[in-house]
């Protein structure tokens, strides 16, 4: 099933090139032919990035001894013929572990010391310091000290209980969650902050990363890993111990951090093996892990199908021995088939959205033009066919006609300057609510009115205020956008009917989508500010990466949010310069036709010809338009793996941009 993973995942990597380079073929196609309109740049370039991104993350999240470690042996490192990973009783891991590969980067083990908390550094930005980490060089092929070298995860240190307070690991007020405390009065903390191991395994090499966390203590205490590692991921695996089920702490640990509908989730019941036993049947067993898996999805309303049974440590001996069928009996099969099956054409149907939206707003625009040129060589078609037989007195009153046209397009200028002032207006305006300013002075006020706070208590009222603060922005921007689009569709019907333009107004981006994301960081975020974590905001170091994190979000929120505001305005005025810049063009081309017709009258015939070969290249160049982009629809919205196009498929490289259209 590994192989079918690694299937999986170079399917979905070749379907990313091939569309990127398809849709590529398109714009480059449409620049050629000048209909390329440089306000769909920006989707675009980052549908580009979308398709060029070949990461994969998967987060292993669970409470201490829950055998995460051992999964990762059973899945990354049972080629080695030992176990890697330390996962044997007593020992387990103590900092956030990232599988990853890197190529053209050595295999190494890099460690982060845990002191780089006391600092406001995130970890967003130790991630570019080399000289933040600890590195150890690995060897795949030694597999005693590849083993020996990972063990490093384990370690801990011991600090004062002031100190550990300081790190996020004691608290008077909640002496539940603390560390024990030794005979000294010191207390074991994690000896590294985070570990990132560089490691050539085909599913690594193939985009797939994978962060392990260690347990509910560790994830509290470190926001990055809460706030951004977690929900950026994109598949979590929850695993669970089959013999006690859900306990206090993994509920706490769904329900603080997991909870979410927009996560990928998938449930592993682990350990089944200490369920053997010797006076219940192997039927009974089964049907009695049927029932447990049943009741585990009902707790985390999670479908069954999303619950695995199953054995790491069965697994993993099963591949170090090449025992296929104590493989399927140990059920890691079945995880790593929904993994194929489940996570990836998620991520591939995602991005055919995002494809086939970008791909449409081209198709229309590039149509807006080619329907506007055709519209104005029918008219000159018209002309000419009607100076036939004429005389010379009647191509000189055609000429004085085109003439007083252009006086009157130009004389519409002024009322086009002023329309772009007016949007130019509203879309500041619009754009004020959003900006980056606002949003540092909204934060720096809830800080502020958390600080004069005692003990914090009252910080999630003071962040429901601020967040239904920026609700109140995204909506006035939303208003604004409203009322712009409701000022250039009065405008473009005016100016459409009064002087034959063709201007459209596309809606304005929906906020509501932005509207739920600010809900989901207000119910992230709000999780530390309630009375039970009032503690860890005490810490200087934790209240400063919290805000970091805060800030950093919202400011993807607003960003966006303005940026599809700006992006939909400069697509709606944009229009006006392309239509203006079409039409004179065409006035151009009938004016020095006519000129040329009076003085010589067997022009006529020639320039008919022209226009009409003309006319036949654009509608040649919208067929194969509208050929490219179904084409490229069908392939990224094909739900059957290796689905292939039909014979006519026509190719948007060299040959099809060289070809005379």
């Amino acid at each position: 099933m590994q192989n079918n993973l690694a299937h999986q995942l170079d399917a979905l990597s070749s379907w990313r090139r091939s569309l990127d380079r398809k849709v590529s073929g398109v714009a480059d196609f449409l620049a050629e032919h000048d209909l390329f309109d440089a306000a769909n740049a920006p989707a675009l370039e980052a549908l580009a990035r979308k398709l060029a991104a070949d990461k994969l993350v998967l987060a292993c999240v669970a409470e201490v001894s829950r055998g995460k470690s051992e999964l990762l042996n059973a899945i990354f490192f049972a080629d080695t013929g030992r176990r890697v990973l330390p996962a044997t009783p007593g020992r387990t891991t103590m900092c956030p572990v990232e599988l990853h590969y890197q190529p053209g980067q050595p295999a190494e083990l890099a460690l982060l010391p845990i002191e780089t908390r006391l600092g406001a550094a995130p970890l967003a930005d130790l991630r570019a310091q080399p000289e933040a980490w600890q590195r150890l060089s690995l060897d795949p092929r030694n597999a005693d000290g590849l083993a020996q070298a990972l063990n490093l995860v384990t370690h801990t240190r011991r600090v004062s209980t002031v100190t550990a307070a300081s790190l996020g690991f004691w608290s008077d007020t909640h002496p539940q969650d603390n560390p024990p405390r030794q005979d000294d009065g010191s207390v074991e903390v994690p000896a590294w902050r985070h570990a990132l191991i560089n490691y050539p395994h085909p599913l690594l090499e193939r985009g797939l990363v994978v962060v392990d966390t260690p347990g509910l203590n560790a994830i509290g205490a470190e926001p990055e890993l809460t706030l951004g590692l977690l929900p950026s991921a994109h598949a979590i695996v929850f695993l669970l111990a089959a013999d006690t089920g859900v306990s206090r702490s993994d509920m706490d640990i769904w329900n603080e951090h997991l909870g979410s509908d927009t996560l990928e989730r998938f449930v592993v019941l682990n350990k089944i093996d200490i369920l053997a036993d010797p006076l219940t049947s192997a039927g009974d067993l089964a049907m009695q892990l049927e029932e447990h898996r049943r009741k585990i999805s009902h707790t985390l309303q999670m479908p069954t199908e999303r619950v695995f049974a199953m054995s790491a440590r069965d697994a993993l001996a099963a591949r170090i021995d090449g025992n296929d069928a104590a493989l399927q009996r140990s059920g890691l099969p079945a995880l790593e088939a929904a993994l194929a099956q489940q996570l990836l054409p998620r991520q591939r149907e995602l991005l055919a959205r995002v494809s086939v939206s970008v791909l449409k707003a081209l198709r229309q625009s590039a149509t807006r033009r080619l329907a506007e040129r055709r519209r104005r060589n029918t008219e000159q078609m018209l002309e000419l066919r009607g100076l036939r037989g004429k005389s010379s007195a009647k191509v000189r009153s055609i000429v004085l006609r085109l003439d007083a046209e252009i006086g009157d397009f130009d004389r519409c200028s002024a009322r086009l300057s002023a329309l772009r002032a007016v949007h130019l207006r509203q879309l500041k305006k619009a754009m004020v609510a959003l900006s980056s300013e606002v949003l540092r002075d909204e934060v720096a006020t809830l800080q502020s009115a958390i600080g004069a706070m005692p003990l914090h208590l009252g910080a999630r009222k003071a962040f429901r205020a601020l967040c239904e603060r920026l609700r109140s922005a995204l909506l006035g921007a939303r208003a604004q956008s409203g009322e712009i689009q409701q000022m250039l569709g009065a405008s473009y019907q005016s100016l459409n009917a009064e002087f034959g333009f063709a201007f459209t107004l596309a809606d304005p981006p929906q906020v509501d989508r932005f509207i739920e994301e600010l809900d989901l960081i207000e119910r992230s975020y709000g999780r530390y500010l309630s009375p039970t974590q009032a503690w860890r905001l005490s810490g200087a170091s934790f209240m400063d990466q919290f805000q970091r994190m805060l800030v950093s979000k919202l400011r993807v929120v607003f960003e966006n949010a303005a940026g599809e505001i700006e992006l939909w305005s400069k697509a709606a005025s944009a229009q006006i310069e392309l239509q203006l810049r079409e039409r004179r063009r065409a006035f151009a081309n009938r004016h020095e036709a006519l000129q040329r017709i009076q003085a010589a009258a067997g022009e006529l015939e020639q320039r008919i010809h022209e226009v009409e070969l003309q006319d036949k290249r654009l509608a040649g160049c919208q067929w194969r338009l509208d050929t490219m982009v179904e084409q490229i629809q069908c392939m990224a919205l094909a739900r059957a793996e290796g689905e292939e196009l039909p014979a006519a498929t026509i190719e948007t490289g060299p040959a099809l941009r060289s070809s005379a259209v």
